[in-house]
């Protein structure tokens, strides 16, 4: 049993249906399980971005924090690096995470940053009424794109396995009990995870039916080998009309950024003394 009411009071604005309802209840249930496992919910931080997701910051009552358009991985960043005892949740949109975002979304998964990325996916900016994300497929007609889209859409998971995230895993809001696995794993990751949470947007793209015909459970496989990770992650590319695995598509071990981080001197005379010992190895 948790100490303290973990949904807040203020009122909830999402359509009836999101996705983001389910992710909220997954991420409530995590959090009740940590606290009675002797987790203080204090040393935990919730950042969000811009978009229907970010409202996941005021309907759960623990530290959080909303970060500006595409810029909630470098403060999730911020505050691990600051407090490396924090275990740090970054809720980001898919327009968020994988647009304006994509940048910081790469370099922490570069990094390995301690920090675990819950990606909203629903395939569409649903605040602003419909316009396409890079991970709309082919065709997309939006608000933006009428006559549809003429751009692929990226695949999310082999941009992530190449760029570095030692955690990476594919959800859907329709499974919950899975949903809830994949996330507490990558809370017990110690390293970058980053799960693409497939979730509907009831009003600008209701892909429920769709995923319901398509989704799968993944099969066995060593998810340590990153061939076979790769080659999972490429059956579904967000627009080919494949069975979509669901699962934990690839883990590993490797030292993170906020441990080596750590380690490196941060007094000004110790840097200076780095620096001299440097200089004076190059004569």
């Amino acid at each position: 049993m948790t100490g303290r009411q973990l949904v807040t009071s203020t009122q909830n604005t999402w359509c009836p249906g999101c996705g983001n309802f389910t992710i909220q209840h997954a991420l409530k249930n995590i959090l009740a399980d940590l606290e009675s496992q002797g987790k203080s919910l204090d040393d935990i931080v919730l950042v969000s971005g811009i978009g229907c997701h970010a409202k996941i910051a005021d309907y759960l009552n623990i530290n959080s924090f909303y970060a500006i358009h595409g810029r909630a991985i470098p403060v999730a960043t911020g505050i691990k690096l600051a407090n490396r005892h924090l275990t740090v949740i970054c809720c980001v949109g898919d327009g968020d995470a994988y647009a304006e975002g994509l940048d910081h979304l790469i370099f922490a998964a570069k990094r390995n940053i301690d920090i675990t990325v819950l990606v909203h996916n629903n395939r569409v900016y649903g605040l602003t009424t419909g316009q396409y994300t890079p991970t709309s497929p082919l065709g997309f007609a939006g608000r933006s794109t009428p006559a549809g889209t003429l751009e692929y859409p990226i695949n999310p998971l082999e941009l992530m396995l190449a760029s570095g995230a030692t955690y990476v895993a594919r959800g859907y809001t329709k499974k919950m009990d899975q949903l809830k696995i994949l996330i507490r794993g990558g809370l017990d990751h110690h390293g970058f995870a980053c799960i693409d949470i497939l979730q509907i947007c009831a009003t600008f793209f209701p892909m429920a039916d769709y995923y319901n015909a398509h989704a799968c459970e993944i099969p066995e496989y060593d998810r340590a080998d990153f061939s076979a990770a790769c080659e999972k992650a490429r059956e579904w590319d967000y627009n080919n009309n494949n069975p979509i695995a669901l699962g934990l598509f690839y883990q590993r071990s490797f030292p993170t950024f906020d441990d080596r981080m750590a380690l490196q001197p941060h007094e000004k005379a110790d840097r200076e003394v780095v620096i001299a010992e440097f200089l004076n190895s190059r004569l």
